[in-house]
């Protein structure tokens, strides 16, 4: 199978049929074999019925359907697992991104060899101070923070070869950085296209501000996971150490001026360099413990699915079936 296209949703029945169509048009005109699936992530409108009405006349259709909304990143990495074509594609379901890019990415990933090509919405329809400007500051600090040098972190248009999704792990909220979970996962081959930005046709956006203040938090999650994430102890031993060693000058500090110059001055008990030997010997102490605690459960932690299923369309495609699709 050439492309499997990944489409995570939340309530946008009015676009679906429309952006099955046009996928489909896509498809048929460049002679891709292909499969869609549309992951439902929760949603409470009839956006799983027309779903079901796409799989029954298009057997390239599949879907999975979550018990309720687990977020954009679970229902990527579900849609990820069940992805069988050599190239993945992944975009939005509110008509916002460009089936018609489909084909520039997909032959731009072979052509070049890369393992990711993320689109680039250079200009955008959105409102300019809920959006571009937040959007802007971000996608400068994940740049300077990951070291991707890619200008649009968020775009959901990307392509990527089928050995990167089947080896990234995507969680929480990390669907916008993706690039930066494969990069450390040693897909470093990345590239950026320019890629054409529609306004919204139906419905509202499901973001809001608090998007780009989790986005933060998350962009620190993952400097800390590249650098860190699989030897803790280099981290929080060496903080632990420091902070200890600290601790352990004041008192021996104390310890040398009680005994040799104010045997008879005030307890130690009553100094303040007391409190800040013991406080530091005891961050210190518990840091290194942090390390050795992150080294055992990092060694020891099995991956779990953080999403739960409630129904899947995976509809059998027959032999002469896909062949009659090239």
């Amino acid at each position: 199978m050439d492309i499997s296209v990944v489409i995570p949703l939340l309530n946008e029945q009015e676009s679906l049929k429309e952006l099955h169509d046009w996928i489909v048009a896509v498809m048929q005109s460049n002679r891709f074999s292909y499969e869609i699936i549309f992951i439902d992530d929760g949603s409470t409108d009839n956006s799983w019925a027309t779903i079901q009405n796409l799989s029954a006349k298009n057997t390239n259709v599949k879907a999975i359907r979550f018990l309720r909304n687990f977020g954009k990143s679970q229902a990527l990495h579900a849609g990820f697992e069940m992805a069988q074509g050599e190239v993945v594609i992944t975009m939005d379901a509110d008509l916002q991104d460009n089936p018609e890019e489909i084909p520039a990415i997909y032959h731009q990933l072979n052509e070049n060899k890369l393992d990711l090509v993320s689109g680039w919405k250079k200009v955008r329809y959105d409102s300019v101070i809920s959006k571009n400007m937040p959007s802007k500051l971000f996608n400068w600090a994940a740049r300077k923070t990951s070291g991707v040098q890619l200008n649009d972190f968020n775009c959901g248009l990307k392509a990527y070869r089928k050995q990167v999704i089947k080896t990234i792990d995507v969680h929480g909220e990390m669907h916008r950085y993706i690039p930066v979970l494969a990069k450390n996962a040693g897909f470093s081959r990345i590239e950026e296209k320019v890629v054409k930005h529609q306004a919204r046709k139906y419905g509202t956006t499901k973001f809001g501000m608090e998007r780009f203040i989790n986005g933060f938090l998350d962009l620190i999650t993952i400097w800390f996971i590249s650098k860190f994430g699989k030897q803790p102890m280099h981290l929080f031993g060496a903080l632990g150490v420091l902070m200890f060693i600290i601790g352990f000058c004041f008192a021996i500090y104390l310890g040398i001026d009680k005994l040799f110059f104010t045997p008879y001055g005030r307890l130690i008990t009553q100094r303040p360099q007391f409190y800040i030997s013991l406080t530091a010997m005891i961050i210190g102490t518990q840091l290194f413990i942090a390390g050795f605690i992150g080294e055992l459960v990092l060694r020891s932690k099995k991956q779990e699915k953080r999403y739960k299923v409630l129904e899947t369309i995976t509809p059998k495609v027959s032999a002469k079936t896909l062949e009659s699709t090239k």
